[in-house]
């Protein structure tokens, strides 16, 4: 009890003491420990793993090879080091029938883990496209705010993250509605129930461009890179799957499975023509997330 409070008075009394407080849940780690330690404290994110410390374990050939099984099983750590696939099929489901909303149903008083994991379906299907609040509570029969509250408790228990237009206040940008990603494609693909392989799937251009959003992600907070993310789309429905800026600089990224030569959009180009743009595909992003 009172663990931030103790760990104040350590910090702020005991010399030569560095304390290392780990935690699965950010609903403690925030309710517990946020006030007393600030100023105190560096917050240091864990995710499943990333393929910049994968990368340290296997050559590049070993790496591409794996990449199907990382598009439908994920980087969770045990998935990782498990040798078959049904393994990891029946992990992913226990992990997210009995521990991925544990957090949520023990500390939120969130009764029942059917209405969660319905809303989680919803976007694991919508990955890639924007999302109206409004409809989503329209499909589950709940209030905006209902909606809004169980979103905000997956995305700090760490199972989604959402992306925002950009926009510098041009009439034709659309920013209103977000994005949502899976912070690990293991888990979305256990939502939805679905780990068939590659060749029999229609979802492949949205599990790769959760993959390389979440593994982006990853490198950032790994190496300290400061950039803000967001997608970009119009009225007229041109779009660009990540843009990032930095220090005033652009860099646009449309994120394809299948390589072929494109071009930014033309609206996005008159609107700035200063920023870089580049299309992330099997090819080359090894680069983009290393």
């Amino acid at each position: 009890k009172q663990i931030g409070l103790n760990l104040k008075l350590i910090v702020d009394h005991i010399p030569h003491v560095a304390i290392v407080a780990s935690g699965s849940s950010s609903f403690e780690l925030a309710s517990q420990i946020g006030e007393p330690l600030t100023g105190r404290r560096y917050v240091l994110k864990l995710y499943p793993l990333a393929q910049l410390e994968l990368t340290r374990t296997e050559t590049r050939m070993q790496t591409e090879a794996r990449l199907g099984n990382r598009l439908i099983f994920g980087s969770y750590p045990e998935v990782i080091t498990m040798n078959d696939n049904y393994n990891r099929q029946r992990y992913l489901n226990e992990l997210v029938n009995t521990y991925l909303f544990k957090d949520i149903l023990a500390l939120e008083g969130v009764r029942h883990s059917d209405k969660l994991t319905r809303l989680l379906q919803l976007l694991a299907f919508q990955i890639g496209k924007t999302v109206s609040i409004s409809e989503l509570g329209s499909h589950l029969g709940m209030s905006k705010n209902t909606v809004d509250r169980y979103i905000d408790l997956l995305e700090k228990a760490f199972v989604i993250f959402r992306r925002t237009g950009f926009s510098r206040n041009l009439r034709k940008e659309l920013t209103k509605n977000p994005r949502f990603y899976f912070y690990d494609n293991g888990i979305r693909n256990a939502v939805i129930g679905n780990f068939n392989p590659l060749e029999m799937r229609n979802d492949i251009g949205q599990l790769w461009e959760n993959y390389i959003i979440t593994e982006r992600l990853k490198q950032q907070e790994y190496k300290g890179i400061f950039r803000q993310s967001y997608f970009w789309r119009t009225y007229s429905q041109q779009e660009i799957d990540l843009v990032e800026e930095a220090g005033g600089k652009l860099c646009s990224f449309e994120i394809k499975w299948k390589t072929k030569k494109m071009s930014a959009p033309t609206e996005w180009r008159k609107a700035y023509p200063a920023a870089s743009f580049e299309v992330i595909s099997p090819e080359n992003y090894l680069d983009f997330i290393i």
